[in-house]
């Protein structure tokens, strides 16, 4: 008799402890996946700060994946899992729109910006931009990609402009993003770089060399951009984006509103 009731006490025991770790289970399963926005690196600062004060409200965990817009455009192209895009012109964006990626009711243009050359805050000196040649000599230029990111497609086309590109497209040092050109800046092994405003006001090592005219490049456009299948909470965060306090932190950045693009 004390054999089987202990026996029986032994199941009751075992049972209650499976259950309670079934439902753990349960409950770890069915825990909502956090809303993954895949975002131009210039990005970066507003929408780290965006995504806490989102969070901080009451809204879903928000993940931010940074990269050059194309490369970024790329991988939603091939699956890859993003709700929300944020490039940093039109065409990617139009680009996924023709491979059906892209719910074309859930589209906005977000912010604008505008292009300046940095050099590293200890070289910062009184120019113009008829200096560039003398100033760069045999020193490198950073841009981003410029047949692909968007960064170093308008520079790219403001130098065309301003009748620099031939001069200087041998000394152009190529890269990944806009944050990696300015890094090398800051770094010391490019003299100048090809960045938005924005980027030298987030990076105290680099100081403006000389501002490139709005009219000698195409509108710089962040367009934001909802993937199709996305989870239905990234409407909210996208909502909050485009929002009054949304669009206050972007200007506290250095962003321009998107209407002056």
């Amino acid at each position: 008799m004390v054999r089987h009731a202990f026996a029986d006490t032994l199941t009751i025991m075992l049972a209650r402890v499976f259950l309670t770790l079934f439902c753990l289970a349960c409950a770890v399963g069915a825990r909502a996946e956090p809303i993954l926005v895949f975002a131009a690196a210039s990005t970066k600062a507003p929408l780290d700060e965006l995504a806490a004060a989102f969070m901080e409200q009451g809204g879903a965990e928000v993940v931010i994946s940074y990269a050059g817009s194309s490369a970024l455009a790329r991988q939603i192209e091939h699956g890859a899992p993003a709700d929300l895009f944020l490039s940093a012109n039109v065409d990617w964006v139009e680009y996924l729109d023709l491979k059906g990626r892209l719910d074309p009711e859930r589209r906005f243009d977000l912010a604008s910006n505008s292009l300046v050359l940095v050099t590293q805050a200890s070289s910062a000196q009184d120019s113009r931009l008829q200096d560039i040649p003398v100033f760069l000599g045999e020193g490198r230029l950073a841009m981003a990609f410029v047949e692909a990111v968007p960064a170093g497609i308008y520079g790219k086309a403001a130098l065309t402009s301003l009748g620099y590109w031939n001069v200087l497209k041998d000394r152009v040092v190529e890269t990944d993003s806009v944050r990696a050109a300015l890094a090398l800046v800051a770094l010391g092994e490019a003299r100048l770089g090809l960045v938005y405003a924005t980027d030298a006001i987030a990076e105290p090592r680099v100081a403006v060399f000389a501002t490139i005219p709005q009219q000698t490049h195409a509108d710089i456009r962040y367009v934001l951009a909802q993937v199709v299948g996305a989870d239905p909470r990234a409407s909210a965060f996208a909502a909050f984006l485009i929002s009054p306090d949304g669009q206050e932190i972007f200007a506290a950045h250095g962003f321009l509103p998107a209407q002056e693009s």
